[in-house]
């Protein structure tokens, strides 16, 4: 209990300096993109659904990160298919109980949904540990310990999911009220 304690004005301290920065949208002008010092994420800020010169693809996939596993990882690669984005933290009990939801939406959904977890607001070991104690190892995570992709995508609050069409264009953003309700989007979402 002693080290939970020490830990928790730590843990406050990093959720409200994040929503401060989300709600604040740090670095998030229309002139340029944002750059996450030391972790080689970057988001790249420009019109909303225009393809410019970027091959084709929208805004919001015009983001790059790297994975729990240290691999380069670029949105673009997302585009062509619905995606689903969940944003979670490992200390996270409410990511704690729907990681077998995004589990299982990702095996169910295999081939015709990208199913991405952003893991923020923590260290790099413990956002492993989440995964491999929740099995939840069967789709890319994402390393955004310094919330440059949380803020791209204005996430102020864990756990939360984006889901994006085949397009890249953001379809819905925010807290499912449950299981059926998440279930039911990315159904639609897949036609």
């Amino acid at each position: 209990m002693r080290t939970r304690r020490r830990r928790a004005p730590v843990l406050v301290a990093a959720l409200l300096a994040a929503t401060a920065l989300a709600v604040a949208g740090c670095g998030m002008d229309s002139g340029g993109g944002t750059a996450a010092p030391g972790t080689g994420a970057r988001a790249d800020a420009a019109d909303a659904g225009d393809a410019g010169d970027a091959g084709g693809v929208g805004e919001p996939l015009r983001f790059s990160g790297t994975t729990l596993e240290g691999k380069p990882f670029d949105g673009a690669k997302l585009a062509g298919k619905p995606a689903v984005l969940w944003f979670w933290a490992p200390w996270c009990g409410t990511c704690r109980g729907q990681a077998p939801q995004a589990a299982k939406l990702a095996k169910t959904y295999e081939g015709r949904v990208n199913v991405v977890g952003v893991a923020g607001l923590d260290k790099p070991g413990p956002m492993r540990s989440f995964v491999s104690s929740r099995k939840v190892g069967g789709f890319p995570h994402l390393n955004d310990e310094q919330g440059s992709i949380w803020r791209k995508f204005e996430i102020s609050q864990q756990s939360s999911f984006v889901l994006l069409d085949k397009d890249g264009k953001v379809v819905h953003s925010g807290v499912p009220s449950g299981p059926e309700e998440l279930d039911s989007r990315v159904a639609k979402l897949v036609g």
